[in-house]
């Protein structure tokens, strides 16, 4: 591919988009904000995805989104959750599919949410194509898995995030396909206070989650907490593991 390839960890501003031929890959968040400040900018902008999402906006009933983790909401069944979000979600911005997007392979708060206020609006007056993933590249042009083509100058690759430890030795800690063995996602329970903060993905916001952490922590290290034996750490990483599975 000739154009230039960025990736959304190197993404800052929008000026390396400005009267370009724009596809960007993914449809998590970073996807969702890149190609809305692309398609204000660029001279078209194509989205293109390998599967579906849900799109939650950032406001709902005059709050932040997020918000609801803290209301009654929350507090109900799983399945109370479920259906209220896709109930909302119906009401106030209808079905993702109205807007050209894939149906969801997954049931909404079965995966994260992508959260976006303005990717539907964008979609819905032209300003954002949505594509299938892309199959190859011959040239500056981009051949989809649908068999469509088309060409571009640039290609912004939101494609998630590899978890690496460069300032750790590998007999440390390693990564492996992005899981970490911690004890409740922060201890380390083969390395004596060795604590990672936010190596989590929350359905909300990660924030009061990665404070919430580093209280414990501060307990941990001036003896107010305790850690329970190496085994019953082991335990519960393993329970976890095969809940998540």
């Amino acid at each position: 591919f000739p154009g230039e390839q960025l990736h959304a960890h190197y993404y800052r501003t929008p000026e390396p988009l400005v009267d370009k031929r724009v596809l960007v890959l993914g449809i998590g968040n970073s996807a969702c904000d890149i190609a809305v400040e692309s398609s204000r900018v660029a001279v078209s902008t194509d989205l293109a995805m390998r599967r579906g999402a849900h799109i939650i906006p950032k406001y709902l009933l005059g709050v932040p989104t997020d918000r609801l983790t803290d209301s009654p909401l929350a507090r109900g069944p799983f399945r109370f959750q479920q259906w209220s979000m896709a109930a909302l979600l119906r009401l106030t911005q209808g079905k993702v599919t109205d807007y050209g997007l894939p149906q969801p392979d997954h049931a909404i708060l079965h995966a994260h949410p992508t959260v976006s206020q303005d990717l539907l609006n964008r979609l819905g007056h032209g300003d954002i194509t949505v594509r299938p993933n892309i199959d190859r590249f011959e040239g500056s042009k981009v051949f989809f898995t649908d068999g469509s083509a088309a060409e571009y100058d640039v290609v912004v690759y939101c494609t998630g995030y590899k978890v690496t430890f460069p300032f750790l030795d590998d007999t440390v800690v390693r990564a492996e396909d992005n899981h970490i063995d911690l004890y409740h996602r922060v201890v380390d329970p083969d390395h004596d206070g060795l604590y990672f903060i936010g190596l989590i993905q929350p359905l909300g916001a990660i924030m009061p989650l990665a404070e919430a952490q580093a209280h414990w922590v501060a307990d941990l290290v001036t003896g107010v907490g305790r850690l329970p034996s190496r085994a019953e750490m082991r335990r519960e990483i393993a329970t976890y593991d095969a809940k998540l599975r």
